[in-house]
C-alpha cells in the first residue's frame, strides 16, 4: 500500500494490526484514492475516462473492477471537467508508471474520487474495499497531504509547548501519522474532531482505516 504525504511516497503492507514497509513488484492492479479538491462529493466517484496518460506510457483504467464498483449503486461519475481539474488522483500517475514499469504489459489501475464522507461511510466504503485489498496482485494509493497552516487555510493551532510553530505542526502531524500506522479509524477521527488538522486526504485516509 502506498500512503502518499505531499511529495514523500512511503510504501506499506497491512501486516495484522500495523502497516509495515514492504513491497512487491507482482501487483498487477493500482488502486488510487484520492480526495475531491472541487467537487463537492459526498460519495465516491469513478472516472468516465478509460485510460490515464502519463510522459511514460498509458495506464489503462481496470473496466472489469470499475463494473463491479458501479454495480453497488455507491459510486457516482465523475465529468471529464471534474476528473482534469483534480490533481490529488493525477499526481500519483507518473510515479505508478515508473514503479510498475516492469508489469507494465499487465498493468490496470483503479482511480477512485473520494467525496466528504461522514464517519459510517468511510465504513461503508472500507468494507467494499476490503476483498479487494485482501487480493494480492492489487496495490493500493492513498493520496493526501497533512497540514494545511495559516489564515488563508482557517487553521492556526500553535502547541507553544513545542517550540516554534513549525515544531507545532510536525508534532501535530506526527500524532496523526501515528494513529494511522495503528490502522485505529476510531482514534484517528478522534485526533481530527479534537484538533481539526487540515489533512485534505483525511476521508480516503478513513476509508483505509476501516478496511476490515
Amino acid at each position: 500500500m502506498f500512503l502518499s504525504l505531499t511529495s514523500l511516497v512511503v510504501l506499506k503492507q497491512k501486516e495484522g494490526d500495523h502497516l509495515t514497509c514492504q513491497f512487491n513488484l507482482s501487483r498487477r492492479r493500482v488502486f488510487i484514492l484520492g480526495p475531491s479538491h472541487h467537487a463537492p462529493l459526498s460519495r465516491c466517484a469513478l472516472s468516465t475516462a478509460d485510460i490515464y496518460r502519463t510522459p511514460l506510457y498509458d495506464l489503462p483504467i481496470d473496466q472489469k473492477i470499475y463494473g463491479e464498483l458501479w454495480k453497488t449503486g455507491m459510486f457516482e461519475r465523475m465529468t471529464i471537467q471534474i476528473d482534469e481539474d483534480e490533481h490529488s488522483i493525477e499526481m500519483h500517475l507518473p510515479y505508478t508508471a515508473k514503479t510498475m514499469e516492469s508489469q507494465k504489459d499487465e498493468l490496470t489501475i483503479v482511480p477512485v474520487l473520494v467525496g466528504a464522507l461522514s464517519d459510517s461511510k468511510e465504513q461503508m466504503y472500507g468494507e467494499l474495499f476490503s476483498k479487494y485489498l485482501a487480493d494480492p496482485l492489487n496495490l493500493f494509493v492513498i493520496s493526501s497531504d497533512f497540514c494545511h497552516w495559516g489564515q488563508r487555510f482557517r487553521f492556526t493551532h500553535y502547541d507553544e509547548s513545542q517550540g516554534e510553530i513549525y515544531r507545532s505542526i510536525q508534532h501535530l502531524d506526527k500524532m496523526g501519522m501515528d494513529i494511522i500506522e495503528q490502522l485505529d479509524a476510531v482514534s484517528f477521527n478522534n485526533y481530527l474532531k479534537k484538533y481539526h488538522n487540515t489533512i485534505c486526504g483525511r476521508h480516503p485516509i478513513g476509508v483505509l482505516l476501516n478496511v476490515s
